[in-house]
């Protein structure tokens, strides 16, 4: 009998039920922006920054209201202007090169390896192009950062991390967005915590920290800020930095707020998903495995593999045979974007000379979500069908080159 896999690759858990309680106190007394306040009351997102801030380890935490807000506020909080360009992974998501071009500068792309990370010998190629690296940690995949870090620093090149998908994450022990000089994180229905939308902005610099707080529309009611700079670090860029209004609100800072504590437990529920998955699909004929290296804690919320130098028609019907079985994979190899799959050449306000050993490896990326709605047990059936889908399309191939 042929298995089907029946659940859903896009329901998340329910918000805690300490979540749902702070959500309605807050909907009971009607305070929802950030700055309506009564005598003796911190405000929701206040505590939220402070305890994301002592969460990773950082001085300084602005919540926003997306992990794209967040980028473009941290390229304009680090001095970024329009025409400027920045270095950025050829292999992300759109709203990485969309921040870019948010603040008028220029997106140059950096090729990817087939650990799915910067490569790091065209980044050393191409350092001298600009003074900013929007390092995307894209799907979870984290480079070598003490050399990064080394690359950069040698050049005086800001990194700043794109960390929607590595939130709980860390390289030698250095939580994701903790190496560069701001980190970025996305608090977006399918990430590590969930508002629907909303965003971190994290650093140590009492400057992009008072910048970032101003450009995120505060006024001038900054000292409300528990995990701000001190009220010094404002006397002059109160007066030159516009207010582009993106605040987060009490109520997504009342449904993050145990999220947040109980970040590290979700982690390691996801790890466990991704192991089941990852053991389940190790030795498919015609399919590789991302190898992890032992210096990176990863966050498994979702999975990649490659099916390398395949043809583009056999992937297809590898990912139709397995939507047929109920199992729902994204490629990066389309030549037009589909849904979140857009490539580096599918953002065409952005020069993209062509970069062919990314082509290759990009036309390779199959993607699948991990929600912890799934069992060890669904786990296990999933990499089944993929294994048992990828190998009769692969013995095809091989039958087909006798």
């Amino acid at each position: 009998m042929t298995e089907v896999f029946k659940g859903s690759f896009t329901q998340q858990e329910p918000i805690p039920r300490a979540g749902i309680t702070a959500a309605m106190a807050v909907l009971q007394h009607g305070r929802l922006h950030r700055y309506n306040t009564v005598a003796d009351e911190i405000s929701e997102t206040a505590l939220l920054e402070q305890e994301f801030a002592a969460t990773v380890g950082a001085k300084y935490c602005l919540a926003v209201a997306s992990g794209g807000y967040a980028m473009a506020t941290a390229l304009r909080a680090v001095g970024v202007k329009p025409g400027d360009p920045v270095l950025s992974n050829a292999f992300t998501l759109a709203p990485v090169p969309g921040a870019i071009a948010a603040v008028g500068a220029r997106p140059i792309f950096v090729g990817v390896t087939q650990s799915l990370t910067i490569d790091l010998d065209d980044l050393e190629a191409k350092i001298g192009q600009a003074s900013v690296l929007l390092l995307s940690h894209m799907r979870g995949h984290i480079c070598d950062m003490d050399r990064l870090m080394a690359i950069c620093d040698g050049a005086g090149v800001t990194v700043i991390e794109d960390c929607a998908h590595t939130m709980g994450a860390a390289w030698n022990g250095v939580p994701s967005g903790r190496s560069g000089a701001v980190g970025c994180y996305s608090c977006q229905t399918y990430k590590h915590v969930n508002s629907g939308e909303g965003g971190f902005l994290v650093t140590d610099d009492p400057e992009i920290a008072a910048r970032s707080i101003m450009l995120s529309g505060s006024y001038m009611m900054f000292e409300r800020h528990l995990a701000g700079p001190p009220k010094e670090a404002f006397d002059k860029i109160r007066y030159e930095t516009p207010n582009i209004s993106g605040r987060m609100d009490n109520l997504r800072a009342a449904i993050l707020r145990p999220q947040v504590a109980d970040l590290a437990t979700q982690c390691a529920r996801w790890n466990e998903r991704y192991g089941a998955l990852e053991q389940g699909l190790r030795d498919t004929p015609g399919l590789t495995v991302i190898e992890r290296p032992e210096q990176e804690t990863i966050v498994g919320s979702s999975i990649q593999f490659l099916l390398l130098d395949w043809d583009a028609g056999d992937l297809r019907d590898v990912l139709a045979r397995c939507a047929a079985r109920g199992v729902e994979l994204k490629w990066f190899g389309n030549a037009e974007p589909v849904g979140f799959t857009s490539r580096y050449d599918s953002w065409r306000y952005a020069d993209a000379p062509a970069m062919p050993a990314t082509d290759r490896l990009l036309a390779g990326i199959v993607d699948m979500r991990v929600p912890l709605t799934f069992s060890l047990e669904d786990c296990a059936l999933i990499s089944r069908i993929i294994r048992s889908e990828v190998s009769a399309v692969y013995q095809r191939q091989v039958r087909a080159a006798q």
